[in-house]
């Protein structure tokens, strides 16, 4: 059973990058920005392959910084 819930989890959070992903790239902020938070998600996405479950968690604090409008400075 606790294998069908790693599936589960691993699938939930599949589906959440990719939504991530899509609402960085239609952002409008400038390119820097959207390359920094790009490198945050595959930070998540490389975690994911080692710890789910932290990776789970990387990823909701993300969203909510996404969602909140807190976004990491432009690259120079």
């Amino acid at each position: 059973m606790e294998h069908d819930g790693q599936l589960e989890l691993y699938a939930a959070v599949a589906d959440q990058l990719k939504e991530a992903h899509a609402r960085v790239r239609a952002l409008q902020v400038p390119e820097g920005v959207r390359m920094a938070l790009t490198r945050k998600l595959l930070v998540i996405t490389a975690a994911a392959k080692h710890d789910l479950a932290d990776a789970a968690r990387r990823l909701e604090a993300f969203t909510v910084d996404l969602d909140e409008g807190r976004f990491p400075e432009e690259d120079r």
